[in-house]
């Protein structure tokens, strides 16, 4: 694995970590006793409680999060661009040779062409001018 892998790994770890700390937070009107049962939440982190605990955790891989995308930004736009799939597909060349068999045309001119048109087209009855 090279660095870019590692990162990429690191970065899904921080991306879920930081989906689930912010799924556990409670919303500032809550009670700090409604996601932990009674009282005793803040015996579990310190004095402090878990919204302390919670907010500096949330912050600390936010922050990792936006660092390694910011580096995984730099590390992409450093790489090559490498040829997608329709610039691979390699087209035949048809080259045009004589076939004796069949007698050799000569390409129309403009003037042969408009010399074998109609002078003037008459519109048929029920048929409305664009």
């Amino acid at each position: 694995m090279n660095f870019y892998e590692i990162l990429v790994f690191v970065y899904v770890i921080v991306a879920l970590m930081l989906i689930g700390f912010v799924l556990i937070q409670q919303g500032k009107g809550a009670d700090m006793g409604a996601s932990f049962g009674s009282g005793g939440s803040n015996t579990v982190f310190g004095s402090t409680g878990s919204g302390n605990f919670l907010t500096r955790t949330t912050a600390i891989l936010a922050t990792l999060f936006f660092v390694i995308s910011l580096i995984l930004g730099g590390q992409t736009a450093d790489k090559e661009k490498g040829l997608n799939d329709w610039q691979n597909i390699e087209v035949p060349i048809i080259e045009e040779g004589v076939d004796s068999d069949v007698p050799a045309t000569q390409p129309a001119t403009k003037a042969a062409v408009e010399s074998d048109a109609p002078a003037s087209v008459e519109p048929k009855e029920g048929d409305t001018p664009n």
